[in-house]
């Protein structure tokens, strides 16, 4: 799954939150959009096909999107796959979703006081990234509040998913083409609040790259965030504080060489980290 930054063409979308760029074509802008709601909708209220109803609110849709409105009804009102790109404060791309088949549905005069000839927007769309508690990190993101350590602790288990994707896919932005710390750094792992895989991923992102940091979130995703262009590149040492907790934590069994393999081939999760940084020349310090 890539994390490169994608634009807005060029255009000014300071105040928007959202963007919507054709997929065939790059230069097919469709609009902005000061909020998506249902964008972060659970399965269990999606339609029977598991497409999303989101409402695009104050916005003026351009090219493709444009062209649906008057077909709202038929099949001609698909205006077809797009990225959704969410923006900063000031018009700045912080990460994207690519949305399939994106349908307007509905087309009405927006309510926004100061949106004079703007038009809230009802489409279907696909888009199976887009996680359920993933708009708490993207706000505060947006408004600068991710500022501190352990926020993820906050989060029932199944947000913290959500909130690596989130980690991911804003890494280049947040990141802003810093370079990886130089070899040789030591990074300081708090494993008090690791209770599973995701949480891991969350506390080893955190302690590399800060608060929101992305440092993997699988096994996969770590042995190549492992060999740079990540934020940290080998030799350094990983000092793991509460590891004994955190090994008990972390029993559950794994296929050793990724995919799918018999018992005789797993081995707990806690044993495959420490093997994986072996590997990679990260020295690891059990506290």
């Amino acid at each position: 799954m890539g994390s490169a930054i994608r634009t807005s063409g060029g255009r000014d979308g300071e105040g928007q939150k959202y963007a919507l760029t054709a997929d065939a074509d790059d230069a097919g802008f469709w609009g902005f959009a000061h909020e998506a709601e249902g964008l972060f909708t659970p399965l269990e209220e999606r339609d029977e096909e598991g497409a999303r109803r989101v409402r695009f609110v104050g916005c003026v849709p351009q090219g493709g999107l444009r062209k649906s409105l008057a077909h709202v009804g038929s099949r001609r009102a698909v205006a077809g796959n797009a990225w959704l790109d969410l923006l900063d404060a000031h018009g700045t791309t912080m990460g994207s979703y690519f949305v399939n088949e994106v349908t307007v549905v509905a087309v009405q005069p927006s309510a926004r006081a100061h949106g004079a000839g703007l038009v809230d927007l009802t489409v279907t769309l696909w888009c199976d990234q887009a996680l359920p508690g993933a708009a708490r990190m993207w706000d505060l993101i947006r408004t600068g509040r991710l500022n501190r350590t352990g926020m993820w602790q906050e989060l029932d288990p199944e947000d913290r998913r959500a909130w690596l994707s989130v980690a991911l896919r804003s890494c280049e932005y947040r990141r802003r083409g810093k370079p990886d710390f130089p070899a040789g750094q030591v990074f300081t792992l708090d494993g008090r609040h690791i209770a599973d895989a995701d949480s891991f991923y969350c506390a080893l992102g955190e302690a590399v790259n800060g608060p929101g940091g992305y440092f993997g979130w699988n096994l996969d995703a770590l042995d190549d965030c492992l060999r740079g262009g990540w934020g940290a590149v080998p030799p350094f040492t990983l000092e793991w504080q509460c590891s004994a907790e955190a090994r008990a934590r972390l029993a559950e069994h794994r296929p050793a060489g990724g995919g799918e393999a018999d018992e005789a081939d797993e081995a707990p999760l806690f044993d495959l980290l420490l093997t994986i940084f072996e590997e990679q020349g990260v020295h690891v310090v059990l506290r």
